[in-house]
């Protein structure tokens, strides 16, 4: 990379977003690393990857709050000039029957799966528009094509966002930056323990590899979109499910 990227991972303190971020800092790209809470897990995350001769920086914040947005943004760009990479991967996925989700429930789902790629991505499109370069990476998994029992809002949000990546890819398209979605199938986290049950196991059933996929190959998939080889995909949500049916 002859002038070095930037980054902003959402959501970077663990399982995929650690991976996207670890990923594309040995890529080349310096890298903002954001999280919610864990300010500890965030700042190893950025230390790891220090470690492939690139700047990183934390910026934590709430991506749930368009105010936090453009405070998330504003401050990567004070420290790199622009965000050249902007990938969307903090998510909520609360299971909850449809008749017990009251207002908050829906308008906090909403704000972070779905809203926070809009305002993030205000905030980070004049920089990329000007330079005539961009890429964005949005998050919506297997819930963007199957409507799943106790998680509406998660649905709902996650179908938002491919009518956004896909609205965005036309209109930004021009102006050199692509947008597309990534549909993981069941992935593995940082803290599973082997042969101990989790959620996403019931799954595996639907998965024609017969396993959960790993972080690592989701960041493989990022890496690619936002490379030059990567260029000619817009607009597009690709399913890395190991085959699962849709």
């Amino acid at each position: 990379m002859s002038a070095r990227k930037t980054a902003l991972i959402t959501g970077a303190g663990r399982n995929i977003g650690r991976a996207v971020a670890l990923r594309l800092a040995q890529d080349g790209f310096n890298v903002v690393i954001n999280g919610s809470t864990n300010r500890a897990a965030a700042e190893s995350v950025a230390a790891e990857a220090r470690g492939f001769g690139v700047r990183a920086e934390v910026v934590m914040g709430d991506v749930g709050s368009p105010e936090e947005c453009a405070r998330i943004a504003g401050e990567a760009i004070a420290a790199f000039s622009a965000v050249d990479v902007l990938v969307n991967n903090a998510a909520l996925r609360p299971r909850k029957p449809f008749l017990e989700n009251d207002v908050a429930d829906w308008r906090r789902v909403l704000a972070v799966d779905m809203e926070a790629a809009i305002w993030l991505s205000k905030a980070c499109l004049p920089a990329m528009i000007e330079r005539g370069w961009g890429r964005i990476v949005n998050f919506t998994g297997m819930n963007a094509i199957h409507g799943y029992s106790g998680r509406a809002p998660v649905s709902v949000a996650k179908h938002g966002l491919w009518g956004l990546t896909k609205s965005m890819g036309k209109e930004f398209g021009p102006k050199g930056i692509t947008v597309n979605a990534i549909s993981p199938g069941p992935i593995a986290a940082d803290d599973d323990v082997p042969g101990a049950p989790n959620d996403r196991q019931g799954y595996v059933a639907k998965v024609p590899l017969g396993r959960m996929g790993t972080p690592a190959e989701i960041a493989t998939v990022v890496s690619m979109l936002v490379s030059e080889g990567g260029a000619y995909v817009n607009g597009q949500m690709l399913q890395v499910n190991g085959g699962a049916e849709t």
